[in-house]
């Protein structure tokens, strides 16, 4: 079988990414440093990112609704970003989700190597993913975890957290189970938005994305001393259904729209939304997943949070007959998100044409 460019090490590297030392380093390692072509600008011209108003699409405002519905499917046919305000989600929720962060963040790094991500893994806790990728590290720590939607009654993020910190971190599972639970519901309220955008009804994706089991990321981005030499995230598409996030005010977000970059300005009172891969193979190309990163600065932390939406493991990735004619065929095959997820995390260094290597690496398997 022939497996697409850019594999992942196989194996963990030597470098350690410990951020209470490499902030304050003037020279940083060759592996964080990008080439020419794909360095940072840290100063560039805003996104006008399109705001969405939810307030009155839940209660069923025809008014409300259609002018949601067409703001979004203008954004989402061209770049994939959309702001949603009057979310629903309180501020003191979020307010406390940014602030438990510090929590885990600034402990030893032996500590957090408690919850480590094992290679091949999606959750856990990752330093610069020193053992996945062998060069363009990213500057930055994370702590990854799944939450599903399947069973209320199964706290699964809170015991995750537990099991693997301990009893003392409790609180921490609590909050962020709380937090995923309000992601969670947000997320359904805007695929019933896309449904209607798209054609198929309010329940069609709703539907589809009930009992997810999604990924819940906190990223945390210490200072770095040659900003101008290193990414916070490397530049890709995210290769799940839909991210939610929500910037700190420092910012950071940088959008890669008509051939150039575009800087995305926090609000606190907004988040920011992006269509992801698996959602454009679900729209049959339709909708975009855009190119994206993250920069980092050399004198503040810059801390987001990240909801990623995914289907049931079970579920097959299909688009609605509906979006499937003459005029516009099949784009992708069909799979479940658990094969994408593997390839992306053992094969694959998601970027912009990961849906497409993925495709051939699907079809050349089932040969």
């Amino acid at each position: 079988m022939q497996i697409p460019a850019m594999m992942l090490p196989s194996s963990p590297q030597d470098l350690i990414f410990d951020a209470s030392v490499m902030q304050y380093q003037s020279h940083i390692p060759s592996q964080f440093i990008w080439p020419d072509e794909e360095k940072p600008c840290l100063e560039l011209p805003e996104l006008q990112v399109p705001l969405i108003d939810l307030k009155g699409t839940e209660s069923g405002d025809p008014e409300a609704i259609s002018n949601a519905c067409s703001i979004m499917d203008e954004a989402c046919k061209k770049h994939g970003f959309f702001l949603v305000v009057n979310h629903g989600v309180e501020a003191k929720l979020i307010a406390k989700a940014h602030e438990l962060m510090d929590d885990f963040f600034c402990m030893k790094l032996f500590e957090k190597q408690k919850a480590q991500r094992k290679v091949g893994d999606h959750c856990g806790y990752a330093s610069s993913f020193t053992g996945r990728f062998s060069s363009k590290l990213p500057w930055k720590e994370t702590l990854s975890f799944r939450y599903s939607a399947a069973d209320q009654s199964n706290k699964t993020v809170e015991d995750y957290i537990v099991s693997t910190l301990g009893e003392d971190f409790r609180q921490f599972g609590i909050s962020y189970q709380e937090y995923c639970e309000a992601m969670s519901n947000l997320s359904l309220r805007i695929m019933e938005l896309l449904g209607i955008c798209l054609g198929v009804g309010c329940n069609y994706f709703r539907d589809f994305f009930e009992g997810n089991d999604s990924v819940m990321r906190l990223n945390y981005y210490p200072p770095c001393q040659k900003p101008d030499f290193a990414l916070g995230t490397g530049p890709h598409c995210d290769p799940t259904s839909l991210t939610i996030l929500h910037q700190d005010h420092v910012g950071g977000l940088q959008v890669f729209v008509d051939e150039r970059w575009y800087s995305v300005t926090s609000n606190q009172d907004t988040f920011v939304v992006n269509i992801g891969d698996t959602f454009m193979a679900l729209s049959n190309g339709v909708y975009k997943s855009c190119l994206h990163r993250a920069v980092v600065n050399n004198r503040t932390v810059r801390k987001s949070l990240a909801f990623f939406l995914c289907p049931k493991k079970d579920r097959v990735v299909r688009p609605p007959k509906v979006l499937v004619n003459w005029e516009k065929p099949r784009i992708y095959p069909d799979f479940t998100w658990p094969i994408l997820l593997e390839f992306t995390q053992r094969h694959y260094r998601a970027d912009t044409r990961t849906l497409d290597a993925f495709s051939r690496w699907l079809q050349e398997k089932n040969k």
